[in-house]
């Protein structure tokens, strides 16, 4: 119970207003099924002369104002009989019974007007604060997670928490007060009828409960956009390390709750629709009232029974109008079970702890054109799981406009290395510095500024080029794009397509070629004019043509830029300041290209693998 009083402080709170109006409008609803239907037992009475009662026309002064109108309703009725006849008595009654149901049924549909904007805002809620957690958590949260997992928790999950919640608002506010106010009614009408009720009531609900099931019309619009957030979501999750390397978190989180509000929208426009069919699922509880029609019948036909026939149909009105929320409530314990589940696989993303956080007092660190950063490597030591070292005591100096290419076998630390510069990783031992400080005492937003990822595999956005050039860049106009696209030598064929920058380049980029979508990646990279060019393996997946045009791009980009570059293609390094040969996590050999050819250790060999 505790765990549940949580669940529902935790979610529903926030819609307080909604949950009053709904509550409100579940009273009315109770009181207006039992009093529309109570007045129908004397006026019955009157009609078959099963009462010899009398009612005089009364005064304020007789009596209160309730029982003035209750006296004087009946009279007037008793006029109207005497006057017009039985017939024109009961047209009577029974347009005051079509418009007591009408006021009803509006009471019904208003408190899910009330409750739909409740569900859906929770839902929509608890996506944003699980989408920024996805935004802010570090990559290494990542090694461990399956990204489809991710994506249940998001979707699957969430709509559990939707209906665990809406269960238990249901169970406290609507369902008990409902049943509580049939159910003393039905006992004070007759008390043998609603023992059987309570034996046969249970087997009832547990029929419904597998009968019935609710009318739905599915949204293709509502469908597409759902579609477009779990695309956003596996893209967010799929182009984290770009999405950090820009401090583009902003963007993106725009973008996803741009979605989901338009989602919420829909969602509700759609249920408010289907809440007006809702009530035409009442007709499957005519089989559980059949049964108390038998036997309540039976008992009046034997005369065993003190109930008369006019209360026994107000008696069948109130077990008609008890069913529902007795299902309901059948069935809610199971719900919030679920629901407690659901949130446990919620909470891990939501509690997990990001490791990579700002200083309490950070480095005032101020971006300028044209400058160029300092890298040292101070005695690293790096592990993922605290037992096998990755790095190991790493010392290297990337000095003011130099370029530095870390070369090796697969496997032996070169991209770790530059991992930690802009701290998608912290160290265990020893320190990362840029222009003399230690990368800790920067925030993280300032020093992923100073920097532009270019990675072997160029990581695009469903989306147009315009748009993917300016990721992470705010207020780029189109002079400057054209620009960078030209530098990258991207223009070309940007111009060739469609419609030039506004066209859409598929999901990943994926009506583009590797080559393509490389130069995109690299004019990205050259409108955000990045201080230090970190080059992950840019060219190694294409091919001689390509690799031509990618190459000239880069090198354009590198000018006057602080350079790390992981090269597995030798010929493209060949000008570096300096070459770092790693084997298994350390630094065997540094030099020019020259200096290490001529040297004779791992680096010819790996120049000679390559020309054999």
């Amino acid at each position: 119970m505790t765990d549940f009083l949580k669940l529902l402080k935790r979610f529903a709170l926030p819609y307080k207003l909604n949950i009053f109006l709904s509550l409100f409008f579940n009273l009315l609803t109770a009181m207006l099924t039992i009093f529309s239907f109570s007045f129908i037992i004397p006026i019955l009475q009157m009609l078959f002369h099963l009462s010899e009662a009398r009612y005089d026309y009364m005064s304020l002064e007789d009596g209160s104002l309730k029982d003035v109108a209750i006296n004087n309703f009946y009279y007037y009725t008793g006029t109207i009989i005497e006057s017009h006849g039985p017939s024109v008595a009961l047209g009577f009654l029974a347009v005051i019974l079509v418009m007591a149901t009408m006021l009803k049924t509006l009471s019904a549909y208003l408190s899910d007007y009330f409750t739909i904007p409740m569900r859906n805002g929770i839902v929509r809620d608890v996506r944003n604060d699980m989408y920024a957690k996805i935004l802010s958590l570090p990559i290494g949260f990542y090694t461990n997670e399956r990204k489809g997992d991710v994506m249940a928790r998001l979707s699957g999950d969430v709509s559990q928490i939707e209906w665990s919640v809406m269960s238990s608002v249901n169970m406290l506010f609507k369902n008990p007060v409902q049943i509580l106010i049939y159910l003393a009614m039905m006992v004070y009408v007759s008390w043998e009828l609603t023992i059987f009720v309570l034996v046969f009531l249970p087997i009832a609900g547990t029929v419904m409960g597998k009968v019935g099931k609710q009318l739905k019309r599915t949204s293709r619009v509502a469908q597409q956009m759902w579609g477009d957030i779990l695309s956003t979501t596996e893209e967010t999750i799929s182009g984290l390390r770009v999405i950090k390397a820009f401090n583009a978190e902003d963007k993106m989180d725009s973008r996803f709750t741009g979605e989901t509000a338009e989602y919420y929208r829909l969602s509700n426009s759609i249920e408010r629709r289907q809440s007006l069919a809702h009530p035409m699922s009442e007709f499957l509880g005519t089989i559980a009232v059949a049964v108390v029609l038998w036997f309540g019948g039976a008992l009046i036909l034997s005369g065993s029974s003190r109930i008369e026939a006019s209360q026994f149909i107000f008696y069948m009105v109130l077990f008609y109008s008890i069913i529902n929320p007795a299902k309901d409530l059948s069935k809610a314990g199971y719900s919030i079970q679920k629901g407690m589940a659901s949130l446990e696989r919620i909470d891990k993303i939501m509690d997990a702890r990001n490791p990579i956080r700002d200083p309490e007092r950070p480095v005032p660190l101020s971006k300028e054109d044209g400058k160029k950063s300092h890298i040292r490597f101070r005695n690293v030591s790096f592990s993922y799981n605290k037992e096998r070292k990755v790095l190991k005591d790493i010392d290297l100096e990337v000095k003011e406009g130099a370029t530095v290419a870390l070369v090796g076998q697969s496997g032996s630390g070169k991209s770790t290395l530059v991992d930690l510069i802009p701290r998608f990783w912290d160290v265990d031992s020893g320190k990362v510095e840029v222009d003399g400080h230690d990368v800790r005492d920067y925030r993280v937003g300032d020093l992923r500024s100073l920097m532009g990822n270019v990675n072997q595999e160029a990581i695009l956005f469903n989306d147009t080029f315009f748009n993917n050039i300016t990721f992470g860049v705010e207020s780029a106009t189109m002079e400057e794009v054209e620009a960078a696209a030209r530098i990258a030598n991207a223009h070309e064929f940007i111009m060739a397509t469609p419609e030039g920058y506004q066209t859409n380049i598929g999901d990943r980029g994926c009506r583009l070629s590797g080559g393509q979508r490389q130069r995109i990646s690299i004019a990205r990279a050259i409108l955000k004019n990045p201080a230090i060019l970190i080059l992950d393996e840019a060219t190694s997946a294409l091919d001689t043509e390509s690799e031509r045009l990618v190459q000239e791009a880069l090198e354009r980009l590198m000018k006057n830029r602080t350079t790390v570059v992981i090269a597995h293609r030798l010929s493209t390094i060949v000008n570096a300041d300096e070459i770092c040969v790693m084997h298994e996590g350390q630094i065997v050999e540094r030099g020019t290209h020259a200096e290490l050819i001529a040297l004779g250790g791992h680096y010819k060999k790996l120049v000679e693998m390559q020309q054999v």
